[in-house]
Formats: structure tokens, sequence, C-alpha cells
């Protein structure tokens, strides 16, 4: 039985079935150490897939002394950044709803003053941006969620499974979008 080092330089070399050997000597411990360290069932197969990908996109045969060591390193690491960056997006959004109910508040005392169906509209306008996402395409509505969750521009690529330009298109064309079917409520 080969070494998983050896299967690893071997992998290096262009023997992919080294690969699904690999694969299948980790894929439980690997996944549990995920699993541990995310405590969501959905992101630990997302990262565990990412650290396999690593596997596969970095191949260095003469630096592998310890394979079981680099990869729990990798998956550790993408363990991190992918817990900053959900504690960033938790900040973020907890900000956009301070944010937003500051907003409200002088929207609707603004609103109030202005017109006198202004209260009523400042109140609706939560409500009209649900209803313009619904109405979005699908590929727009695709971004519109994946941009909410707090993906990057090229994790959303890698989801979907388009170019990084793609996205950036669909984005354009998805705040355009709501732009306009939000104009009523943020023209007052």
């Amino acid at each position: 039985m080969l070494s998983d080092e050896e299967l690893y330089r071997q992998l290096a070399r262009g023997k992919l079935a080294c690969f699904d050997e690999l694969y299948r000597r980790y894929e439980r411990r690997l996944f549990g150490f995920i699993l541990t360290q995310l405590k969501d069932r959905a992101e630990a197969e997302d990262l565990f897939h990412e650290a396999f990908m690593a596997v596969l996109r970095k191949p260095r045969p003469r630096e592998m002394d310890n394979f079981r060591a680099w990869i729990f390193q990798v998956a550790h690491h993408l363990c991190l950044n992918r817990l900053r960056t959900q504690h960033r997006t938790a900040r973020a959004l907890a900000k956009v709803d301070r944010d937003k109910a500051a907003f409200t508040t002088e929207t609707s005392e603004a609103a109030a003053a202005a017109h006198p169906d202004g209260v009523a509209m400042a109140n609706e306008a939560p409500d009209a941006l649900r209803r313009a996402v619904a109405a979005l395409p699908a590929p727009l509505a695709q971004v519109y969620e994946l941009r909410a969750a707090g993906h990057s521009y090229e994790q959303m690529a890698g989801k979907l499974g388009v170019p990084l330009g793609t996205v950036k298109s669909r984005m354009n064309e998805m705040v355009a979008r709501l732009k306009k079917e939000m104009l009523p409520w943020t023209a007052r």
C-alpha cells in the first residue's frame, strides 16, 4: 500500500487515480474535522471540497513530507477564513439593520412632514424591496441571494459555475432593476 505522500507525488505527475485514493482515505476524518470547526454541514461540505481542490491546484511533490498534516492545515486555514467572513458579514448586516432603522425613522419623519402619505410609503419600502427581489429573473435573484449572504464575487462565480465577468454584469443589471423598482420609495 502506497503512503499518502507517494500517492500525492504520483498525483502531481498526472496519475489522477491517486486523487481518488487520497479522497477516500481522508473523506471521513477531514470532513469531521471541518464540521467540528464550522458547526454547519453545508458549509463543511463546501470547505471539504475546497480543501481537496487545493490538492489538485498545488501539486508540490518535492515539498510534501507529511500529506496528512498539510491537508489538515489547508482545511484549518479555510475554516478560519470562512469564520472570519461570517463574522464580518454578521457585523455588516447588523450595521445595515441599525442604519436601516435610523433611515426608516428619519425617512418616516421627513415623509410625514412633506407628504401626508409619506409615513405609509416609508413603512412599505421593505415590502416593496421584497416584491422587487421576488420579481427578478432567476439568475439575478441568485446573485442577490448570494451577495446578501455575504459571498464575494469570486465565491458567487464558483457557486453559480459562471465566469467572474458574468457575475459582475448580473450584479449591475440586478442593482439597476432594483433601483428602478425602488424609485418611488427613494424619490421622496
